[in-house]
C-alpha cells in the first residue's frame, strides 16, 4: 500500500485524511459534510452567540477560522473533543475536556465562569456544534444561571437551530439537572404569607394550631382578666399592683403568666 503523502493536511481539522474524497479522519472523525450540512456551514462561518459579548457556540470549522474569531473579540476556546487539534495555541487560550464519552460539566462550567469573571469572550465547540458543545453550554446555563434543562435547551436551540443532542448526551444533562436541583421536576414557587394582624402578638413564635388555642390579647372571644373580677364588684375595687378582694378567685386561665402571690415561685424571665 502506497504511503500517504503528508504535505497537505486537511484544511479544516489539520489531520491527514482525504477530506475532499469524503474520507473520515481517523483522529477526530471529521468528514466532508453532506449537501444539507454544507448549506448550514456556508451560512454559519461565524459561531452562534449564546450570551451577548461573552459565550459563543460553534463547530470545529468555526474554531479553525482564527481571523474570524478575532474579529468577534473571542480570546478563549473550550474544546469539548479531546482528539481535536488546537490550531492556534499562540493566539487563543484553550481548555480541553479529557473524556471522549462522559462530558465533564463541572470542569467546563468552572472554566466558563472564570472567562465571565475576566470579561473574556469564549467559544465552545465540538466537531459539528450540534451535541457535545451545546450540552456544555446548556449545563453552564443550568449551573450558573439557575435555569432548568428545558429552558436552557430552548434558549440554545433558538440561537443555534442545528442543535441536536444525542440520546447519551441528553441523558447526561438530565442527570446533571437532578444533581443541581435535586429533581427533574420544576420546583413550585413558594410564597411566604405575611403574618395575620388579627392573630395577636406572636413575637416570632410559630402559630399555635386551632386545636390547642391559647388566649390572645386582642381576640374578643377570650375574656380579659379585667372582666373576670365578678359581676357584683365595682371596677374601682381593682387597683393594678394592689391586693385583690379576699373572696375573688384567681382566673384558671392565666393569660399573662403571672405567678400567684404568697408562693415561693420566682417570676419567669422573659428573656
Amino acid at each position: 500500500m502506497r504511503k500517504r503523502e503528508r504535505e497537505n493536511p486537511c484544511v479544516v481539522c489539520g489531520h491527514y485524511h482525504k477530506y475532499e474524497e469524503g474520507e473520515v479522519c481517523g483522529v477526530c472523525g471529521h468528514r466532508m459534510p453532506a449537501s444539507s450540512e454544507k448549506l448550514v456551514q456556508q451560512s454559519s462561518a461565524f459561531p452562534s452567540e449564546i450570551l451577548k459579548d461573552f459565550l459563543y457556540l460553534g463547530s470545529y470549522d468555526n474554531a479553525s477560522r482564527g481571523e474570524l474569531l478575532k474579529t468577534q473579540g473571542i480570546s478563549r476556546i473550550l474544546n469539548t473533543v479531546p482528539a481535536c487539534q488546537n490550531l492556534y495555541k499562540n493566539s487563543f487560550t484553550y481548555y480541553c475536556l479529557e473524556d471522549e464519552k462522559i462530558l465533564q460539566f463541572d470542569n467546563a462550567t468552572q472554566f466558563l465562569e472564570q472567562c465571565e469573571r475576566d470579561k473574556a469572550r469564549v467559544l465552545v465547540h465540538c466537531m459539528s456544534g450540534r451535541s457535545r458543545s451545546p450540552a456544555v453550554v446548556i449545563a453552564y446555563l443550568m449551573k450558573c444561571k439557575g435555569w432548568r434543562f428545558a429552558q436552557s435547551h430552548q434558549w440554545v436551540k433558538d440561537r443555534r437551530p442545528q442543535v441536536e443532542l444525542s440520546p447519551a448526551v441528553h441523558q447526561q444533562l438530565l442527570e446533571y439537572e437532578q444533581k443541581i436541583f435535586g429533581s427533574n421536576e420544576p420546583m413550585p414557587t413558594q410564597v411566604s404569607a405575611m403574618p395575620d394582624s388579627s392573630s395577636g402578638f406572636v413575637f416570632g413564635f410559630p402559630k399555635v394550631s386551632d386545636s390547642n388555642t391559647l388566649p390572645i390579647f386582642n381576640q374578643l372571644a377570650n375574656t380579659s382578666i379585667f372582666e373576670q373580677t365578678g359581676p357584683n364588684i365595682a371596677p374601682t375595687s381593682f387597683v393594678f399592683g394592689a391586693g385583690r378582694p379576699v373572696d375573688q378567685p384567681f382566673p384558671d386561665n392565666n393569660a399573662f403568666g403571672f405567678i400567684h402571690p404568697n408562693t415561693n415561685e420566682a417570676p419567669m424571665d422573659s428573656s
